[in-house]
């Protein structure tokens, strides 16, 4: 049997824009993704602590260091800029593997910038 399990974290990321008129995905602040090991294109979860949605959609690379965190296309219809959300990715490991897995989690402040790392 497989589990799902939570790979990655960002939590309390702040949403810094919202673009409707792009074909869709959410942007981040590439350092954040590295801090996590989200990869460019990878699936995500986003919950939007402000109204309680919850979406997924895809991941773009966003400049390094600028704390960005972009709503694009429809996603931008669940989330406005100031909103705090947590982005989550899913991985599937095997019973084995699920034992000892360890997700890579970021909090962040209101400028997504990284206060404290966990890797549980």
């Amino acid at each position: 049997m497989n589990r799902i399990l939570c790979v990655a974290k960002i939590h309390n990321a702040t949403v810094t824009d919202a673009n409707l008129k792009y074909t869709g995905s959410l942007t981040i602040d590439e350092d954040l993704m590295d801090a996590v090991g989200i990869y460019p294109h990878e699936r995500v979860q986003i919950v939007n602590l402000n109204n309680g949605n919850r979406l997924e959609t895809y991941v773009m690379v966003g400049d390094r260091a600028t704390g960005v965190i972009c709503m694009n296309g429809a996603a931008a219809r669940n989330a406005q800029i100031g909103d705090k959300i947590i982005i989550i990715v899913y991985g599937v490991c095997t019973e084995e593997e699920a034992k000892t897995h360890c997700p890579k989690i970021v909090f962040l402040d209101e400028k997504n910038k990284i206060l404290e790392k966990v890797s549980s």
